[in-house]
């Protein structure tokens, strides 16, 4: 889902993307066959252990250990740990960037409003409360400060670019007399966060080693979030 998110095209994010590959021209050149692999299989070994132990904890050793390469690879492949971090969420960001839902192009055409509505968001939060979503949403928080662009660059391709397709599906229904929408962006942002804030917040500050919620429990939080969002913006609301 679109929220996942986390490759930003602007800037300083695409010019590290690129070195993270390598830019010193050795690691584009190791860019196929069994190298291929084995720098697939550092960034999943990458991406096991900054979750579990955080940017602080994860060495190179220990990325080369769990990826069963050497650290010679490991380092032909990334010059160091922040080009190893960068070139891992970038191609995150770039990853959720392919991901859909069938109901994302059909919703400004709905002439079912609250079943579409609701049917999308359950599907929206179940997506979001991914275990592996919300710790990289903690990580890319916590070193807000030493990588800006990388939690930029997630900002932009996940809540933000989410938030702009919603009010591209209320100023449609707004237009069909559907909703009330006057301000489009402040509604997409308001359906937003009625459906995730809650689940979400609370997951900042929980272990994560199972599920914090049943699928009924997120139901509910989707299904409420909707309900409230359509008390204010639905085409009977005072607005």
């Amino acid at each position: 889902m679109m929220e996942t998110g986390m490759r930003s095209k602007d800037g300083d994010i695409q010019a590290d993307s690129t070195s993270a590959g390598g830019a010193d021209g050795k690691s584009r050149r190791l860019g196929r066959g069994p190298s291929l692999h084995k720098r697939q299989a550092i960034l999943d070994a990458a991406r096991t252990l900054f979750l579990q132990r955080g940017y602080a904890g994860t060495s190179m050793d220990d990325v080369a250990a769990h990826a069963h390469v050497s650290k010679q690879t490991v380092y032909a492949h990334f010059v160091d740990k922040t080009r190893l971090f960068t070139g891992l969420i970038t191609g995150d960001i770039a990853d959720s960037k392919t991901s859909t839902h069938p109901l994302i192009a059909a919703m400004p055409h709905s002439d079912h409003v609250e079943r579409d509505l609701r049917d999308f968001a359950r599907a929206h939060l179940a997506d979001v409360m991914q275990p592996e979503l919300l710790r990289m949403r903690r990580i890319l928080i916590g070193e807000a400060e030493r990588f800006p662009d990388l939690a930029q660059a997630w900002y932009q391709a996940g809540p933000k670019r989410s938030c702009a397709v919603f009010a591209t599906w209320f100023q449609a229904l707004d237009e069909r007399g559907l909703l009330r929408v006057p301000d489009p962006m402040l509604a997409a942002q308001h359906f937003n966060w009625l459906i995730l804030s809650i689940p979400v917040n609370m997951a900042m500050s929980v272990p994560l080693d199972g599920p914090i919620f049943t699928r009924r429990e997120l139901n509910h939080y989707a299904d409420e979030g909707v309900r409230v969002f359509l008390a204010a913006y639905g085409p009977t609301a005072n607005v």
